[in-house]
């Protein structure tokens, strides 16, 4: 077509000012009915498209949704994350999990522009990767994937990256909702009365929405009774007329919905990444009047109103394929890993502190453990990148101890680094014996947990439709001929062989038998040893925490996790983490989980409240991570403001509107550089606090510093569940301002809100 396009004119009157909607639904009006129902699912032939994924695809091109050519409307390119770009040789970011653990939202909003940036360079203009249910248990499969156990801190976590990605392309936020089991995600029903479902599940996809993002992708599982691709209390009566939400929901892929007609009239728009369960009934539905002609026309016209809403942004030309794992990138991904670690331990060894490690100290440094020389990026499954390339912690190490040592500011001789896999523990114990300090890499992998690749089930596969149709399948292998593989293969195609990782929830919190041993074995012959957990949530360290002077968590760090690693073991950068979830002293003490249930309750009570709620002390609690420096917060005030900007003291206001306002004063009396996390709980009197705010401080050495964390009061409002909405918060409330949920020096206010 020479000239504007239908879709360029209705793009620019958009840019001019005019209605998205009004311009869509003029664009839907001149579609044919079969070019409506196309903007229904995506635009790949499903046995074709399984086929290209099987082989790699997946990796090498975006997947396409609700392109009509004869009207110019160029449709959703859509790319997976959230861990980095999934298309292409991309920067292999530390987990969400990880990113969560840094209580930084700058970093992550950064974090999601870079992703944006290398999204638009493969021609990709969706972002699948802003992934916030809430951790309820971390044996879920899946946990690395989002940003801890609590709503608030995941809310604002993936607001910053979807505000990040958002300057570049669209994102998706995902999975809604309830989602937080892998090995029976397509088979349980979640019961979830409306108070849970509101306060504990839902705030954080609603902070996201709230912050703009264009998509959102519905789970797999049942909840209270309908599958969440056609429940249509989920996307129509929470989503649409709750929360206002304007943008598209597409399907999770492949099996994301049941029921053609449910699906339409619940209000989901793109069945995605094939025309599968619409493409087989909907005709069917339509003749028989169950759906009809303007229910599909009311989809079409707002997947084509939400691209105009984007086109100004999307038709932007995107960077040189160059910015892909990029030095900026790659630096950014090594500054998130070292800001995720998390020191848990830090015992005295000869009179000081096991960490940090003094190079000048060591002359050998013995590096243990199967986990220590391998490439461990995280799950192998929707989220897994092509990292060109990635630094184990021997990698980073060897790096930071070796020649480069001999050379520039703090130069000196260099460590001989020896490493041990850890198969034999008696080895190993040998080899730690003969080194100045030891470092024992466990934890797990991609094959101990991740999205669950399994067999699939005689009621799944009875979705899968006909055979492809044959000018569909010919248009689209032709489309991948022109675009070739693009030189994108597989960096590290050994680890890989038999396509996706099985995954799934796990079985355990502990390590692996082997991991334990290994531990007790190496931590007898050398007094300096430091266990380094790679996971990606909680690990139970009951059976060997105190034998090790050093525990770090340092998750799935991503493609410069080895070298972060270093710069905080050997002191060149501080331990900032802080942890997003809580480490239980015994696993009792959460939520039942059974990863094969096909019906599970979920209740309000879950991660440190659950704790608080029942009186168990955690071994790590929840917001809890150590530094080389010593921090305090030394005192705090807490006041109501007013909607007009005046404070009263915390005991009185108007309880209507305004802020909780807390300042607090940080103190840095230690030698080196460090960063508090002031965290602000709050809960009606009599129920245990929950997190409501929170203020990440840097401080240099002798340095304190005032934080003000304010809370709109609306954020502690409850649900009615007799009226079906939020109701102020009233009455006395207890306020505590601390360090982590379980800190004994917590100041506490007791708040009167009328």
């Amino acid at each position: 077509m020479s000239g504007p396009t239908p879709f360029d004119r209705a793009a620019a009157a958009v840019a001019g000012g005019a209605d998205p909607v009004a311009e869509a639904r003029g664009l839907v009006g001149l579609m044919t009915p079969a070019e409506r129902r196309w903007c229904l699912d995506g635009d790949q032939p499903c046995w074709a498209g399984l086929a290209a994924m099987a082989r790699g695809d997946y990796h090498r091109r975006s997947f396409l949704a609700a392109r009509v050519e004869r009207l110019g409307i160029p449709g959703f390119a859509f790319t997976d994350g959230p861990r980095g770009l999934t298309t292409g040789p991309a920067t292999a970011f530390p987990v969400s999990m990880a990113r969560g653990a840094t209580w930084d939202v700058e970093l992550e909003e950064r974090i999601g522009e870079a992703i944006g940036t290398e999204l638009r360079a493969v021609d990709a203009n969706l972002f699948g990767g802003v992934c916030v249910n809430v951790l309820r248990h971390p044996a879920w499969g899946r946990a690395q994937e989002t940003y801890g156990e609590d709503p608030f801190l995941v809310g604002e976590m993936g607001a910053a990256l979807a505000r990040g990605v958002q300057r570049h392309a669209m994102a998706c936020v995902k999975h809604f909702a309830v989602n937080s089991m892998e090995n029976a995600r397509f088979t349980v029903d979640v019961t979830v009365d409306e108070v849970a479902l509101h306060e504990v599940f839902l705030p954080h996809f609603r902070r996201v929405v709230e912050e703009g993002v264009a998509c959102v992708m519905t789970a797999y599982n049942s909840m209270n009774g309908e599958w969440c691709g056609q429940n249509r209390e989920l996307i129509t009566g929470i989503l649409r007329d709750e929360w206002g939400f304007e943008g598209i929901v597409i399907s999770d892929w492949i099996f994301g919905l049941r029921d053609a007609a449910k699906s339409v009239l619940a209000g989901l728009d793109v069945e995605m990444p094939f025309p599968m369960v619409r493409a087989q009934h909907l005709d069917a539905a339509l003749a028989d009047g169950t759906v009809t002609e303007d229910d599909v026309a009311t989809i079409a016209t707002r997947v084509v109103a939400t691209m105009l809403r984007w086109w100004s942004v999307v038709s932007r030309p995107g960077p040189p394929i160059d910015v892909l794992a990029s030095p900026e990138h790659r630096a950014l991904a090594r500054e998130a890993a070292a800001a995720s670690i998390v020191l848990l331990r830090n015992e005295p060894v000869d009179g000081g502190p096991a960490l940090p490690l003094d190079p000048a100290g060591l002359s050998r440094l013995a590096v243990v453990g199967r986990l220590a020389a391998v490439r461990n990026l995280g799950d192998g499954g929707s989220s897994d990148v092509w990292a060109p390339s990635a630094a184990t912690p021997l990698d980073g190490l060897r790096a930071a101890l070796g020649a480069d040592r001999r050379e520039g500011p703090g130069a000196g001789a260099a460590v001989e680094v020896v490493h041990d896999d850890g198969a034999d523990p008696a080895s190993a114990a040998a080899v730690a014996a003969s080194a100045d300090a030891a470092v024992v890499v466990v934890g797990y992998t991609k094959d101990d947990e991740g999205e669950f690749i399994g067999a699939t089930s005689k009621e799944l596969t009875a979705l899968l439709p006909g055979p492809d149709d044959p000018e569909l399948a010919a248009e689209f292998e032709a489309r991948l001929a022109a675009e070739g593989d693009r030189g994108w293969e597989n960096p590290n195609p050994a680890a890989e062989a038999g396509g996706f990782a099985t995954g799934g929830d796990r079985t355990s919190l502990r390590l692996h038998p082997a991991d334990e041993d290994l531990i007790a074995a190496v931590a007898a012959a050398c007094p300096r040893t430091v266990v380094v957990v790679m996971a990606g949530s909680a690990v139970l360290v009951e059976p060997w925490f105190s034998s090790v002077p050093a525990i770090a968590a340092t998750w799935y760090p991503g493609m410069e996790g080895g070298h972060a690693l270093a710069d905080v073991l050997l002191g060149r950068g501080e331990p900032v983490g802080r942890l997003p979830f809580t480490v239980p002293t015994d696993e009792a003490h959460l939520p039942p989980f059974d990863r094969d249930a096909e019906e599970v309750v979920y209740d309000s009570w879950h991660g440190y409240w659950r704790l608080a709620r029942d009186g168990h002390a955690a071994r790590y609690p929840f917001g809890f991570g150590l530094s080389y420096t010593d921090l305090s917060i030394d005192g705090a005030t807490a006041a109501i403001e007013a909607p007009g900007g005046s404070q009263v003291p915390a005991d009185g206001g108007d309880p209507a509107a305004g802020h909780l306002v807390v300042a607090a004063t940080v103190s840095n009396r230690g030698a080196r550089a460090g960063v508090e996390v002031v965290q602000v709980y709050a809960a009606a009197e009599g129920s245990p606090p929950r997190l409501a705010g929170f203020a990440r401080v840097p401080l240099r050495p002798d340095e304190s510093s005032t934080a003000e964390v304010r809370v709109p009061l609306g954020r502690l409002a409850r649900r009615d569940p007799s009226a079906h909405r939020w109701v102020p918060a009233a009455g006395p409330h207890l306020v505590v301002v601390a360090r982590h949920a379980q800190d004994p020096d917590a100041h506490e206010f007791h708040v009167d809100l009328g």
